[in-house]
């Protein structure tokens, strides 16, 4: 059984044991997730040092990015301060690859991790293990145990506490961890040096100025927040933290962001309200994954007036299944993510109809899709 926390890992055992007795219903999927691993097998590795500027702290060690929605400010001489375009992204934030290496690297280590644990391919957890070694354990390469130089908006502020949403996936790290924690690829002493990342970055969260403000957040930033604390505590060991954060779900986070209709009030409030709704619900799914660990059932946890994940969820699914969406959204809409969160509510609810609101998805290869292999359907 692998040592998974968001995914399920009773779900991937289960797959794993139909796939070796010869069950054919995961072909497609398999094969997918084989040619992305393939692919991760070419790219990286990455590492925080290699970046063309220095951040303030004059150590390239440390994690470093810019603002995403924040502009030159067109009424000063030098463009200064920044100012914010809600929703419109500044290409200027990619002449710092932090941010793009680190998506990269928690995408890819989890496919690899995947792939290495339904196929047993060596190749994939040797990889993976190295792009790891690289970012965070290696004395030339490793990243900082912290943000303080995140999302910083020029001639305002260096690092500010939204961009601890930046290492939301750090989930997927952990569970990749477990995924290949049985191959010879991982040694002793890489587990041991993991664990003691995360726990200095774990401390940082919860201990640095940053981190605090970052709690405090009451739309997606806080509840990626929480999901990222409960991970790396569930994974160091710390499961009275992990359930502190857990029950904070149902005393604050449902209550305050989810309307008894399922609306999310401060996410429908952005340019992007398709996006972030769905952003966010994945936060809630996620913690509600986490708590299937501990014994809490946020899956079904409901408040007096009905503010729920599951009404969150209702909410969506129409707009899933082809409903227009008569709400701000400047992008176009995105159905990946979308697809994925209906798949496991299906799975969670055993009801049939989020599972065909994702078959109604557009833009989605269902046939290929992970849902399937992760979630143990088929």
């Amino acid at each position: 059984m692998p040592r998974t926390f968001a995914l399920d890992p009773n779900a991937l055992a289960a797959v794993k044991n139909r796939i070796a007795s010869g069950d054919r219903a995961f072909d497609a999927p398999l094969a997918q997730l084989k040619r992305e691993a393939e692919r991760a097998l070419g790219e990286g590795p990455w590492s925080v040092v290699d970046k063309p500027m220095t951040p303030p702290s004059g150590d390239k060690h440390d994690y470093f990015s810019l603002a995403r929605y924040f502009w030159r400010n067109p009424n000063t001489p030098d463009g200064l301060p920044y100012i914010s375009r809600d929703g419109e992204a500044n290409p200027e934030i990619w002449t710092i690859p932090d941010h793009k290496k680190f998506d990269a690297l928690m995408d890819n280590v989890l496919t690899l991790g995947l792939a290495y644990y339904f196929t047993d391919d060596a190749r994939y957890a040797e990889y993976a293990a190295r792009l790891l070694r690289v970012w965070f354990l290696e004395d030339a390469t490793r990243m900082n145990p912290n943000l303080n130089f995140t999302q910083g908006v020029r001639g305002a502020s260096a690092g500010r506490n939204a961009g601890i949403i930046e290492t939301r996936e750090l989930a997927q790290v952990v569970d990749a961890l477990g995924l290949i924690a049985g191959s010879s690829a991982w040694t002793e002493n890489d587990q041991r040096g993991m664990i003691e990342w995360c726990a200095r970055f774990l401390d940082w969260l919860l201990r640095s100025d940053l981190g605090r403000q970052e709690a405090q957040q009451r739309n997606n930033h806080g509840t990626f927040y929480d999901a990222q604390v409960i991970a790396l505590a569930f994974f160091i060991g710390d499961d009275a933290t992990a359930r502190k954060f857990l029950e904070r779900a149902t005393s604050e986070r449902i209550p305050q962001q989810i309307e008894p209709n399922g609306i999310q009030p401060l996410e429908l409030a952005r340019t992007l309200a398709w996006h972030y709704h769905v952003f966010n619900l994945q936060a809630f799914f996620r913690l509600a994954s986490f708590g299937e660990r501990v014994g809490m059932d946020l899956w079904n946890f409901a408040t007096r007036d009905g503010r729920s994940v599951r009404a969150a969820t209702d909410f969506l699914a129409p707009y899933v299944a082809g409903k227009r969406w008569e709400y701000p959204q400047i992008a176009p809409q995105e159905f990946g993510v979308a697809f994925f969160l209906m798949c496991q509510a299906a799975v969670k609810w055993r009801d049939e109809k989020y599972l065909r609101a994702a078959l109604h998805a557009p833009g989605v290869n269902a046939a290929t899709a992970r849902a399937w292999i992760v979630l143990a359907i088929g």
